[in-house]
């Protein structure tokens, strides 16, 4: 069951600007990635929030979203490439953006954002 009540005008930019011509999860996959790639305006400051594999507490950690993972990574989830703030080049790596809450950003990117939670709150897949 989704954990957010449905959201008409979210529900319909996805369906004419994200998935608008999608056949199958590939397609569903791309149409996710080129909008959040086209909307996100990066760098930004946020929140990671992970949970420990040890002992299932939430870490908060400060980043910078730098941009997208490589497209072919985003098959599956959607994935940033981060940093940690005064992080060198080396230091650069990917997140999912799910695990992002966004500290400070414009409204487009906030709504990119939004709408990718949205979207697995719903308990949609590609």
């Amino acid at each position: 069951m989704p954990s957010v009540e449905r959201d008409e005008k979210r529900e319909h930019r996805i369906k004419t600007e994200i998935i608008v011509d999608a056949e199958d999860k590939e397609d569903r996959a791309m149409g996710w990635y080129y909008y959040l790639d086209d909307t996100l305006n990066v760098p930004f400051m946020a929140t990671l929030k992970k949970k420990s594999r040890k002992t299932s507490v939430v870490e908060e950690k400060k980043v910078e979203v730098l941009g997208m993972a490589p497209d072919d990574e985003c098959l599956k989830d959607m994935y940033v490439e981060v940093v940690y703030p005064n992080g060198q080049d080396e230091d650069v790596f990917t997140a999912k953006l799910s695990e992002l809450v966004v500290i400070d950003t414009d409204i487009d990117t906030k709504e990119a954002i939004a709408d990718w939670h949205y979207w697995l709150a719903r308990g949609y897949k590609f």
